[in-house]
């Protein structure tokens, strides 16, 4: 269920997109559903929520017109669900720590005893305000109570609802119908189908947990941060298992759709976000963020930014480097300080080690790139590519004006500011830069 818009998150965004680990909260709750039933989740929106059917895909959905509580949230699903379908899974959509396992032995619950309904109930040490289940002298549940409607001996009852239920789906189409409106709040709830199945003589039976976490419901940004820690805890705890090495695991930020292969050393203050893949044997250095990235083998990343980029095996990226989005390093080059790329590619083996910026460039294999290199991508209206070739050597504080082109084996001497193609092989020098043939190296001094 998907429809309450979460007042009490005071955001204009709907509540169950809020992210939790990279991911909209729903999503999680979506994939535990589809992983228990192997079936397309119905997702129930209303007009508030329609955000929502933009950050999904593999489920079917069902409109609640208006917001009018659980029971008319589930009203409105059973009219996407197949007459064949003879058991029904309903899911708050603000509960994301919840797993399939326990959603299997809450169906196995309620096949055991043919129930009409059986619901997952929390032993909670704080009920709070949330509705307690009343349970007869033989064990079998005969109502929930909501707190404000609850005598001072159901208030002292310690087990509560969580929300979550499994329904024999020919019982509940046939009484979905009789639920009445809350006189005080108009609503129509899910919990009063629990009196009619006792009244139509049927079981009510409840799986009963410990109160651990995995069935909080997020309703404010504090309860979001605390879902967030424990969900961290989980994915962290599970690469640790799974051969990645963490300096200090209380500083490490991995979302949940990061993957990171075995001996992956992650150091303290590392951020993992988006669909980033670390290769085998990286290490990842203090204070490095990587989004929306692809970083290979063997590589290192040290107190640097990379977003939406690509860095083959063996690079070295770091520290204060920062990548830009369509970036791409070959394998064994070397970005190093305070340099910057956007949209540029390195061949293999090229060397920017220090206080550079490469944008919208092709560079080619072995060259090297002196301190203060800039190509100057942007002409005021539009950006231009540099394409510079193999084993180019640009001296320092070398102003490259796109759109150019620097040929294989080609130099430029330091302060150059080249505005014409430079050809395989030659020197470009001064301001602007002159095209000459480059001294012959002098021989070595072998007289010592």
């Amino acid at each position: 269920m998907a429809a309450g818009l979460g007042t009490r998150m005071k955001s204009r965004i709907p509540k169950l997109l809020h992210p939790l680990a990279g991911r909209p909260m729903v999503a999680y709750v979506v994939d535990a559903g589809r992983e228990t039933t192997g079936r397309r989740p119905v997702v129930v929106t209303s007009p508030v929520t329609s955000e929502v059917r933009e950050a999904l895909d593999d489920v079917d959905w069902a409109l609640q017109p208006e917001p009018r509580g659980t029971g008319d949230a589930v009203a409105s699903a059973l009219a996407a669900i197949a007459d064949d379908v003879d058991e029904i899974l309903v899911l708050t959509g603000d509960a994301p720590l919840l797993d399939s396992g326990l959603l299997h032995e809450l169906l196995e619950e309620r096949r055991l005893d043919e129930a009409a309904i059986a619901l997952i109930a929390v032993d909670a040490i704080d009920p709070g305000n949330l509705g307690r289940v009343i349970r007869d002298e033989a064990g079998t549940v005969e109502q929930i109570v909501e707190k404000k409607d609850a005598t001072d001996e159901e208030i002292a009852v310690n087990e509560i609802n969580s929300g979550l239920y499994a329904f024999d789906a020919r019982w509940l189409r046939s009484r979905i119908g009789s639920l009445s409106p809350s006189p005080r709040t108009g609503e129509i709830y899910l919990t009063e189908l629990v009196e009619l199945a006792r009244a139509d003589g049927r079981l009510v039976v409840a799986l009963t947990v410990e109160d651990d976490g995995r069935l909080l419901g997020i309703n404010d940004r504090a309860e979001l941060a605390q879902a967030e820690w424990d969900l961290r805890t989980r994915i962290i705890g599970d690469l640790m298992r799974a051969g990645v090495t963490m300096r200090d695991p209380s500083t490490v930020y991995v979302d949940a759709t990061v993957s990171v292969a075995a001996d992956v050393t992650l150091e303290p203050n590392v951020i993992l976000r988006g669909t980033t893949s670390i290769g085998e044997g990286t290490t990842i250095g203090a204070a490095s963020q990587i989004v929306d990235s692809d970083i290979g083998a063997g590589c290192l990343v040290w107190a640097s930014i990379v977003e939406s980029s690509t860095v083959e095996d063996g690079a070295r990226i770091g520290p204060f480097s920062h990548l830009r989005p369509g970036s791409h390093v070959g394998r064994d080059s070397e970005v190093g300080n305070f340099a910057e790329l956007k949209s540029t590619r390195l061949g293999r083996g090229v060397k920017q080690h220090h206080m550079s910026y490469l944008g919208d460039a092709e560079v080619g294999a072995g060259t090297n790139v002196g301190a203060g290199t800039i190509t100057a991508n942007y002409d005021g209206r539009r950006k231009h590519r540099t394409t510079i070739g193999e084993r180019v050597f640009l001296g320092v504080d070398t102003m490259l004006r796109a759109p150019i082109t620097v040929g294989d084996d080609a130099k430029t001497g330091a302060g150059a500011v080249v505005t014409r193609d430079v050809p395989p092989g030659k020197l470009a020098v001064g301001m602007p830069a002159r095209i000459r043939e480059p001294r012959p190296p002098k021989p070595d001094d072998e007289s010592g």
